[in-house]
């Protein structure tokens, strides 16, 4: 009887660490708009590069 108390609580608990893990990282991996931005010039920039790099190799 003891045995099936201790599962329905480490169940209950395993979903309350898992919920604050996700929440945690959400909350710490926020980017300001300013950060998304610059995020995505810099990936078109490396895109761009990349494709200059690959036609200045194509015969």
């Amino acid at each position: 009887m003891f045995g099936d108390n201790l599962q329905a609580i480490l169940v209950i608990l395993g979903f309350v660490v898992l919920g604050g893990a996700i929440l945690f990282a959400k909350l710490r991996n926020k980017q300001t708009p300013a950060e998304f931005r610059q995020t995505e010039e810099a990936t078109r920039r490396n895109y761009h590069e990349q494709s200059a790099e690959d036609r200045a190799r194509t015969p």
